[in-house]
């Protein structure tokens, strides 16, 4: 147990302390704005503020975590020991020359998503917009290695209270936005895929692909559930998540219809394997009632209530997102990464929950951030399969160094294997046996 000495508790310092040692460092703590209690205490202790109390550790403080309104922000980023450190602070008696307090805070809340910055073309918040791209730090896993150092400057003063091992884990997702490139998409759309087959640089052998596909004498392309349950088979221990869209057919959002027998019968069949969530569709930003009607199309399929999602587009707006994702019933969120840059967008791999800063408070939303798409490496950074497989490494040795889960996410039309996707295979089970050595060396 650890007693922390804090001048008056806010939100934001309850929520960053718990996130830190309870969700992080796996440690219990109590506090107190007592002096008396503070001082009197045998147990290991920490003073966070502007002045040391005591004999214990010292943790010079900022303002951030002592206000309530959203403001323009100066982190100051400078480099401190392997990594890099924010918000600086000046005492000879604090143990560290930053606050990690705030600046773990600062990457938690997702602050610079509140302030004013250039969205995409989809709305969303891009990597280029922040400070961890801009700065050099986002494949860097930084308020888990803040936690660390923390742990390890407590151990150091106070042998007695030890912090419990961290562990590496690996979550597997799929993405499912249309289960099947040419099955099961009716009349109408396989005329238009016919017409544009025929238009195509290699006209003959897509129309006859497709005609093959639909006559039943060859397995579509896109239907590689079996392949990927099979892959899993191999490692016991990993989590396997699949995340279907059951939206309306539109511009950006174009699935297998919900009501189709096929495709039903398919997700009962994968909810044997994985957990199941909602991938809300591209138009739910616009219109965020949707995300409760196709909340209720799946949890119908599977009769399960619907507690998890990613939304399709990564389209993620704070904190209205996530507060339609609460009013919705929804438990847990998976889209905290970006579309054009692999990295960790909040500063952990971990599952932690939201702290709403417009309401000033914690949320019941647990977020499990998600840090490599392959749709990044393809589309975004044109990497080749070699340059990929190296970010994918580089990625889960980072993970296992701190001791933190790791979210990676791929589309069944990627593990297809087949056009532009070919060779996506071979990276997969490369990925997948990677982590699992990771694994059982924790």
């Amino acid at each position: 147990m650890l007693l922390i000495h804090v001048p008056r508790l806010t939100n934001r310092l309850g929520y960053t302390l718990n996130v830190l040692f309870r969700v992080i460092l796996k440690t219990d703590f109590e506090i107190t704005a007592e002096d008396e209690i503070f001082l009197q205490s045998n147990l290991p202790k920490l003073c966070y503020g502007r002045q040391k109390i005591g004999d214990g550790l010292f943790l010079r403080s900022c303002d951030l975590l002592f206000q309530t309104t959203i403001e323009a922000q100066s982190p100051r980023c400078f480099k401190y020991e392997d990594t890099v450190a924010l918000f600086p602070v000046h005492n000879v008696n604090s143990d560290f020359p930053f606050d990690i307090f705030a600046a773990s805070f600062y990457c938690l809340s997702r602050y610079e998503e509140y302030l004013p910055h250039l969205s995409d073309s989809y709305g969303r918040f891009p990597a280029s917009e922040s400070l961890a791209f801009n700065e050099g730090f986002l494949t860097q896993a930084v308020v888990d290695r803040w936690a660390i150092m923390l742990a390890d400057k407590i151990s150091a003063r106070y042998p007695e209270l030890r912090f419990p091992t961290r562990f590496f884990d690996f979550e597997d997702s799929l993405d499912i936005d249309t289960a099947y490139r040419y099955r099961n998409k009716g009349l109408l759309r396989n005329i238009v895929g016919f017409s544009r087959d025929l238009s195509s640089s290699d006209a003959s052998t897509e129309f006859r692909k497709r005609l093959k596909v639909l006559l039943r004498k060859e397995e579509d392309p896109y239907d590689c559930f079996d392949y990927v349950i099979d892959c899993h088979g191999k490692y016991q221990g990993m989590s396997l998540l699949f995340f279907p869209l059951m939206a309306d057919y539109n511009v950006y959002d174009k699935p297998i219809s919900y009501q189709n027998k096929e495709f039903r019968e398919l997700l009962q069949h994968l909810c044997d394997y994985g957990k199941m969530g909602l991938h809300a569709s591209y138009a739910s930003m616009e219109e965020p009632e949707r995300i409760a009607v196709e909340a209720e199309r799946l949890s119908s399929l599977l009769h399960r209530r619907t507690i998890r999602n990613r939304f399709h587009f990564l389209r993620l707006v704070l904190p209205q997102s996530y507060n339609v994702l609460i009013d919705s019933g929804i438990l847990h969120d998976y889209s905290m990464g970006y579309s054009e840059e692999p990295g960790f967008r909040a500063g952990t791999g971990n599952p932690y929950p939201f702290f709403d800063l417009e309401s000033d408070c914690e949320t019941r939303l647990t977020i499990h951030p998600l840090v490599c798409i392959d749709s990044t490496f393809y589309h975004f950074k044109k990497c080749s399969l070699d340059e990929a497989e190296a970010i994918y490494l580089q990625i889960i040795d980072e993970a296992k160094l701190v001791g933190c889960t790791l979210s990676v996410v791929w589309h069944n039309q990627c593990l297809s294997n087949q056009f532009e996707w070919e060779g996506w295979r071979p990276l997969y089970e490369k990925v997948l046996a990677y982590a699992d050595a990771a694994k059982k060396n924790n």
